[in-house]
C-alpha cells in the first residue's frame, strides 16, 4: 500500500508548478489526470491486487483526479479576477459636474426665499 500514500503525494505536490502561465499550469494539471486515467486503465488490467484493494486504489485516483480538477478551478478563478479589473478601468463616478443639476465651483448658485 505504499503506492497509495506516493499517489497522493505526488497529487499535492505536483498540482503546484509555481511559474508560468495560467494556461500552462492547467495544461501540466490535465496532462496529471491524463496519467492518473492511464493508471486506472493499467489497475483493470492488474491481476495481482484482490478486488478490495483495486477498489481502494480506483478511491484514491478518484481522489487525485478530483484535487487536480479543484486546482484547475482555483487558477481559472484566479485567472478570471485577474482579468476582471482590467476591463473595468473606467472611474467609478461618471456624473460629470456640468453646472445644470450638479453644480461646479464656479457655478453655483444660492437660493434664499
Amino acid at each position: 500500500m505504499s503506492s497509495i500514500s506516493g499517489i497522493l503525494s505526488s497529487a499535492v505536490s505536483g498540482g503546484d508548478s509555481g511559474g508560468g502561465s495560467v494556461a500552462s499550469q492547467v495544461a501540466a494539471l490535465n496532462k496529471q489526470i491524463q496519467n492518473v486515467l492511464t493508471q486506472v486503465k493499467e489497475l483493470a488490467d492488474d491481476k495481482e491486487m484482490t478486488d478490495e484493494q483495486k477498489a481502494e486504489m480506483q478511491q484514491m485516483y478518484q481522489l487525485q483526479i478530483t484535487m487536480l480538477q479543484a486546482q484547475i478551478a482555483q487558477l481559472e478563478q484566479k485567472q478570471a479576477e485577474q482579468d476582471q479589473p482590467k476591463s473595468d478601468s473606467t472611474p467609478v463616478s461618471t456624473n460629470k459636474a456640468d453646472g445644470i443639476n450638479r453644480p461646479t465651483d464656479t457655478n453655483k448658485v444660492d437660493v434664499y426665499i
